[in-house]
């Protein structure tokens, strides 16, 4: 790619039309001679890095996902893109209502040009369509650029061995005011939603997620989702459903997770303990001990030292030595700092709009900017941490430099024009 060219396609891919620039008046009325042309070496023509990072999310197929949605059935000359760039600069910006998103955009009209915008929303326009377009259309572009980013993820070194997929399932509450959202009542005086996630542990990017009521149990959004055959999920002990986990054992699932202190079950079999582990049994629980030998399970004993306590593991894996699967729970921490890091980088405790559709939006393009952050973490040479590249990038979004370059040496000043940046201005007094 020529260095003159932009990042991406289509209307984000033009140039920007670089004028002369005119330096102020000395102090004798006269502008001093600066020469600078379209095609000075030092020059590298390119969008914001906004339009770069957009260009990700191709408009072909976010176009095929809006006529597969009809989410334009009613639209009078505000289009759907407009509405995702819109949201897209609300996260990524951490604009903290439609005022902002609007005065932010329309402050930078003049760039708004290479974003594919004619021109900033209006709030009570942008209001009613995260109100009535439909938020599936978001959830069909993140899973398409969830595609992309495992592509992007492949590439890198496993943490473990084997050969299948690990995942980690959990949920996190997000608090709602009642008087505001009276759709989502949680407790008598409380509103909140719940967000069920699954985290691919191959770049750490989630795979699948899910908002139902806040009082909706975790064990009943489980047993609505399917696995590959093969894949180690792990998950804490508020998935403790037997017959779950013996649905998991048929499918060819393999699972790790925490076992109840109250559990009731038969030893089977006693199996070597190496160092650092207290026991490592077969054991039945009492409620399947009829079922045989599909209903084993082996249970992990491991003595923690800096806590002076013990903690007991349960799985349906019978190969993996009890230190793998030891650390293959401990894992699951990375799904815990991931719903911090949503929260505390991206929009999602706050709302712009109090619909369950608005709602909805708003953390589909929350899991759309999280996977794009997680994109450029990827494809950066530079040692990133998450919230670093967030609170960055939000100060980048409208600079006119190339994405890569700047991710990979963030610190680099962008290069000098030749005549303009090194022009030194004659004094003239009298």
């Amino acid at each position: 790619m020529r260095p003159s060219e932009c990042i991406g396609g289509s209307e984000a891919g033009r140039p920007v039309e670089v004028e002369q620039a005119v330096p102020p008046m000395g102090c004798n009325g006269v502008r001093p001679e600066i020469q600078l042309t379209l095609r000075s070496t030092a020059l590298n023509r390119v969008c914001s890095i906004f339009s770069q990072i957009l260009s990700l999310v191709p408009r072909t197929l976010f176009e095929e996902a809006v006529r597969e949605h009809n989410a334009e059935r009613h639209a009078r000359g505000f289009p759907s893109r407009v509405q995702f760039v819109a949201m897209l600069f609300c996260q990524l910006g951490h604009a903290q209502s439609l005022r902002e998103i609007t005065g932010g955009l329309a402050a930078c009209e003049g760039r708004l040009r290479h974003l594919g915008v004619a021109a900033p929303p209006k709030r009570s326009t942008l209001s009613y369509a995260n109100q009535h377009r439909p938020w599936e259309l978001y959830r069909t572009v993140f899973y398409q650029l969830l595609s992309r980013c495992q592509a992007e993820a492949a590439g890198f070194q496993r943490k473990f061995r084997f050969k299948h997929k690990l995942l980690s399932l959990d949920s996190t509450v997000i608090p709602l005011c009642l008087s505001m959202f009276d759709w989502a009542q949680y407790k008598r005086a409380k509103g909140a939603v719940k967000l069920h996630l699954v985290l691919d542990h191959d770049g750490y990017l989630p795979s699948y997620a899910v908002l139902t009521e806040g009082k909706t149990a975790d064990i009943k959004a489980a047993q609505t989702m399917t696995f590959a055959t093969g894949t180690m999920l792990v998950f804490d002990r508020g998935y403790a459903d037997y017959s779950w986990w013996l649905q998991l054992t048929r499918q060819g699932v393999h699972f790790v997770t925490r076992l109840k202190d109250n559990a009731e079950y038969s030893i089977i079999e006693p199996r070597a303990a190496p160092a650092g582990i207290v026991r490592d049994e077969v054991i039945v629980l009492a409620k399947q001990a009829a079922l045989g030998a599909e209903a084993h399970l082996r249970r992990i004993e491991i003595w923690l030292e800096d806590k002076q306590d013990t903690i007991v593991f349960l799985t349906n894996n019978m190969k993996l030595a009890a230190s793998t699967i030891a650390a293959i729970y401990k894992e699951r921490w990375q799904i815990e700092l991931f719903f911090k890091a949503l929260k505390q980088s991206l929009k999602v405790k706050t709302f712009i709009g109090t619909t369950e559709n608005a709602v909805q939006t708003q953390i589909w393009t929350a899991l759309i900017a999280m996977l794009l952050i997680k994109y450029l973490q990827m494809k950066s040479t530079f040692p990133w941490s998450l919230s670093n590249l967030v609170a960055l990038l939000r100060q980048q979004l409208f600079v006119y430099r190339n994405l890569f370059v700047w991710l990979n040496d963030p610190f680099q000043a962008p290069p000098a024009l030749a005549g303009l940046h090194d022009a030194q201005l004659e004094l003239a007094f009298g």
